[in-house]
């Protein structure tokens, strides 16, 4: 990338950061409401420690420390470069305040703007690295204060919406599939095509099984017939340890849902659902999200269906352009499926609104080489115990998505934008 353009490009990622910010108090900024979780002050100190750390103090023999002390409270997890303030408790540094790490941001990117003009190709690929973390972490604040505010409800204004769609005319995702002959395809990265992460390479040959997939992601309208059909009491659909889970924390509904019974309404479809703007009733045409894996797969079984495998929906996506409701959209929530676009032939919404649980485990590819150095940490070491999603969501920057891109969360985790598509064998 020249020099020119990844400096714009660097403006643009970083300014995002402060816009999604705009009009919120310093005590907003400092909430931590689970340890998944992180505030949002910490989100722009840490994307700032990045470059300080990974560029600044690395490359650059003039540069001076912003303050010592920030390494140890604003390193996330990257042993090699030293101690850091336990995850769980960030939300109590409420020193520094907002405008100390307001100030530690104005002073990264004199630094950054000084340097980036005369950078060599190496520290090119490092600033990408750095660059693409932060749009991950501007998704993490949009999800993560949503999350604050949800424990809130007096930050939250119940807002009165229009007649829901019947559940009987909705827009469904059921029997409405795209068939694919499977055979030899290539799936990966190709390092010659742009940006990637390390985990998303090497670019491979895989072999597929005939398949199918559905259209469209599954609805709100889907999933209501799963809860009102006794879906979470029903064990046959879930697996062991996830069903164990949902009961002993009651799951009843996606996260952010407030069903029927809790509102002491008589009106099948007055179920309210928790937005960045406050509560409405629930849109039964948009994607349901904020799912876990658990919750995803038993579904897929009561569906008759199954999830598919980050290689079939690669495979799918190669096909479509990334094009959809990002976070550029600034709506953080995703758009309702269009009745006439829900018939159309093309797999609709595949990029953006909703990330989708795979049935695939997050693991190394073939040949797979991490990053050198301190950033070695930064994919590969946590590819244990997680599951892939891909697609991007409402709260994903569409710079940052690509049909190769590789997301990854534990099965029990609700908080982010996940939703599903579901698959059939052919």
């Amino acid at each position: 990338m020249v020099n020119a353009m990844l400096t714009e490009f660097y403006r643009q990622v970083r300014q995002r950061s402060l816009t999604l910010i705009q009009g919120l108090s310093a005590e907003d900024t400092q909430l931590q409401s689970m340890p998944d979780a992180s505030p949002l002050k910490w989100h722009l100190a840490h994307t700032s420690w990045f470059f300080e750390t990974f560029v600044l103090l690395a490359h650059d023999p003039d540069y001076q420390a912003f303050d010592p002390t920030f390494n140890y409270l604003y390193n996330s997890y990257y042993n090699a470069a030293g101690k850091r303030h336990p995850r769980a408790h960030r939300g109590m540094v409420s020193r520094p305040s907002l405008e100390r790490i307001r100030d530690y941001r104005a002073h990264i990117e004199d630094a950054m703007l000084r340097m980036l003009p005369s950078i060599d190709t190496k520290i090119e690929d490092i600033v990408q690295v750095g660059l693409h973390h932060e749009m991950q972490h501007q998704e993490l604040m949009v999800t993560d204060f949503k999350h604050a505010l949800w424990l809130n409800r007096y930050a939250l204004t119940q807002i009165a919406a229009g007649p829901a769609t019947p559940l009987d005319e909705a827009v469904s995702s059921l029997n409405n599939w795209r068939d694919y002959d499977g055979g030899l395809v290539l799936i990966g990265h190709d390092t010659s095509q742009g940006y990637g992460y390390d985990i998303e390479s090497p670019e491979h040959q895989y072999y597929l099984q005939p398949f199918a997939l559905a259209r469209s992601p599954v609805t709100n309208a889907d999933f209501l017939r799963f809860i009102d059909d006794g879906g979470y009491q029903n064990p046959d659909f879930w697996m062991s340890e996830g069903f164990e889970l949902s009961q002993q924390q009651q799951w009843q509904s996606p996260l952010y849902w407030c069903m029927r019974q809790y509102l002491q309404s008589s009106d099948p479809n007055d179920i309210q659902l928790m937005t960045w703007g406050g509560y409405r009733r629930i849109d039964l045409n948009e994607p349901v999200t904020h799912i876990s894996w658990y919750e995803a797969d038993a579904f897929a079984r009561w569906a008759g269906a199954r999830l598919p495998t980050e290689f079939e929906w690669e495979h799918a996506a190669r096909q479509q352009s990334v094009s959809g409701h990002f976070l550029e959209d600034k709506l953080y929530h995703p758009r309702a499926i269009a009745t006439q676009a829900a018939k159309s032939d093309q797999l609709q919404q595949l990029f953006g609104d909703v990330w989708e649980w795979t049935q695939s485990s997050y693991a190394p590819y073939p040949g797979f080489q991490p990053a050198p150095g301190a950033l070695s940490e930064y994919n590969g070491k946590f590819m244990i115990n997680q599951m892939v999603l891909r697609g991007g969501s409402c709260a994903s920057a569409q710079a940052h998505i690509r049909a190769t891109y590789r997301n990854f969360f534990h099965p029990h985790q609700r908080w982010q934008f996940s939703g599903l598509r579901l698959a059939q064998d052919r």
